[in-house]
């Protein structure tokens, strides 16, 4: 099972994409997945953000910022990511399980951890 919710927004899912076993993909600021990307169990995609600057009203009462998410062609998201609002994850990207991705991602990158975090460029790895 997936679990969409575009609520006041989109998501665009590509031709080839394969989205695992409980990945919940919100498109309230835009999601786009480009073609043959591979999104692995329990991923998690946020395309908006709480306000919270205000400590003397709720944050439910301070409203939302949308930003969109594009993951690119050919990228790998692994089981248990989360990709926050704001991000574009550039082609044939190779995200770690459990990553936590809060800021952009170049092309042909590798990035893991949290926060998520650039670890080798896949051009530069040797085909074994």
């Amino acid at each position: 099972m997936v679990y969409l919710n575009a609520y006041k927004g989109h998501i665009l899912i590509e031709d080839g994409v394969e989205i695992n076993n409980l990945t919940v993909i919100n498109g309230t600021g835009g999601v786009t997945i480009e073609r043959d990307v591979l999104i692995g169990p329990n991923v998690q995609i946020i395309s908006y953000t709480h306000r919270f600057n205000n400590s003397s009203l709720p944050i439910k009462e301070q409203g939302i910022d949308k930003k969109p998410v594009i993951i690119e062609q050919g990228c790998w998201i692994g089981a248990g990511a989360i990709i926050l609002a704001g991000v574009t994850i550039g082609e044939h990207s190779v995200i770690g399980a459990g990553a936590v991705v809060n800021k952009n991602i170049p092309p042909f990158s590798v990035a893991v951890g949290v926060p998520a975090k650039f670890i080798k460029n896949r051009k530069e790895i040797s085909h074994v």
